[in-house]
């Protein structure tokens, strides 16, 4: 439910509006359908990081459902940076979805509509997380998604679910498996850490988001002479591992202590995360400030 003292400015197809006014059909594709991609940008200083690479992804994810860019790259990019002016948003993330538009309900697309276009701000505290000291549990939920989950689509009921599991269960999130094998989390990628010190997450392909921060974090990673190695790995080896993590845009990279209430490691959050942690945020604060 929007709250009435709302004061964030939205922007819906060209217009920067009130959060109480901005609307969009009920016809919209998006929400009869989940017809639609999103991408959510983090916000450090003002400015927007990796925002190049994830308006890459938003192209691909529009060309595998033969969707077009509502903007041209400029001109979207424009519209982000007036909307985080008119916020006056320091910290956070910004949130971009298009939807095939709107149309009257049929299942087929439809030939002939414009995209709808619908960006807001979040204000959060990305740097001074909490988790990033005590470290998340997470619990271990069946994958019941679909199978092009390398789409980032709008489509986000399992992964609600997922978490709303992890909440009733009194945890902080919650690692998703499939054939005995650990896929991702809710809204992130997973990442172990073995005994030899090897960095172990699931290689690129249908079954995975490709994470942005993902991609950076594996590159500082290979640059400062740790050890990746790009495998699915099972819930088993993850509760046997030195050390687990995440990583997503706003999260950076977070410490997992404990799986399915067993201790990972010492319990604590470990050191190679913790310095992978730093590694990428000492990067975004460098792009940031050019």
């Amino acid at each position: 439910m929007l709250l009435t003292n709302d004061t964030r400015i939205v922007y819906v197809n060209g217009q920067y509006l009130p959060a109480a006014e901005a609307m969009v059909s009920v016809f919209d594709r998006g929400f009869l359908f989940a017809d639609g991609v999103y991408e959510v940008s983090s916000v450090l200083e003002g400015r927007m990081v990796e925002n190049d690479a994830h308006i890459r992804r938003l192209q691909r994810s529009l060309e595998a459902l033969e969707m077009a860019m509502p903007l041209a790259v400029a001109e979207l990019v424009a519209a982000q940076q007036e909307l985080l002016r008119r916020n006056n948003l320091k910290e956070g993330a910004l949130y971009l979805q298009v939807t095939r538009g709107v149309a009257d309900r049929d299942f087929a697309y439809p030939g002939d509509t414009r995209s709808t276009l619908v960006m807001f701000t979040q204000a959060k505290k990305l740097l001074e997380n909490p988790l990033a000291e005590r470290g998340m549990s997470v619990i271990s939920v069946a994958d019941i998604r679909w199978k092009r989950r390398d789409i980032k689509t709008v489509g986000l009921l399992a992964p609600s679910m997922a978490k709303q599991a992890a909440a009733k269960a009194g945890a902080d999130d919650a690692w998703l498996v499939e054939a005995g094998f650990v896929t991702e989390g809710s809204s992130n990628n997973a990442y172990i850490v073995t005994d030899d010190n090897v960095i172990v997450t699931r290689q690129l392909s249908h079954a995975i988001l490709h994470g942005i921060t993902r991609a950076s974090v594996l590159r500082l990673a290979t640059e400062n002479d740790l050890r990746v190695e790009e495998r699915p790995f099972t819930l088993e080896e993850a509760c046997a591992a030195r050390e687990a993590f995440i990583t997503s845009a706003t999260t950076f990279a977070l410490p997992v202590v404990r799986i399915d209430g067993q201790v990972i490691g010492d319990g604590r959050p470990g050191e190679l995360t913790r310095k992978l942690r730093k590694l990428y945020i000492d990067m975004a604060l460098a792009s940031v400030r050019g």
